[in-house]
């Protein structure tokens, strides 16, 4: 096992900006690493939480990485009620997203449900987002636009499953 390095408090800013760069750059490992990092030396940096949460989100659909549980981990820790609302619905928009991209069976179904939850958490947010703030109404509109484009999910039903039997 190696021993991590610390960063200075000095270096924060430096890394959080380097942690969005290599969002920008699809190296969601990368930044979730530095955000890391920097919630080391500051446990409650929101602006670290955040880019921590979306670097997970990145992953989603990869086949490696961080999960849903994983993402959703850093909700508490986000110390506004609004932000909690608003990224529990980036989180199941973004799982939706991973599984419409993905050929799994059923994935039109989980995609469907992923998406409803998101709209659900959207809806939460815009109840309580600050004034003029209509990123949960925009987020909201999206969801509601990839359903109503695609049939398959705005029709998406749970299968209906036989029992199997032993016979």
């Amino acid at each position: 096992m190696h021993d991590l390095k610390s960063i200075t408090a000095a270096g924060v800013t430096p890394a959080l900006e380097k942690a969005e760069r290599y969002r920008l750059l699809n190296d969601p490992t990368a930044a979730e690493s530095i955000c890391l990092d920097v919630l080391e030396v500051e446990a409650g940096n929101q602006r670290a939480l955040v880019t921590l949460l979306l670097a997970r989100t990145d992953q989603f659909g990869s086949g490696h990485g961080a999960g849903v549980a994983e993402a959703r981990e850093v909700l508490p820790r986000l110390g506004d009620p609004y932000l909690q609302a608003y990224y529990a619905g980036v989180i199941a928009e973004r799982r939706g997203r991973a599984l419409l991209a993905s050929t799994g069976v059923g994935g039109p179904q989980m995609a469907a449900d992923w998406f409803r939850e998101a709209m659900e958490h959207y809806e939460a947010a815009e109840a309580i987002r600050p004034a003029g703030n209509d990123d949960a109404l925009l987020r909201w509109n999206t969801c509601a636009r990839i359903l109503n484009a695609n049939p398959a999910l705005a029709h998406a039903e749970a299968p209906e499953l036989s029992p199997i039997t032993g016979d």
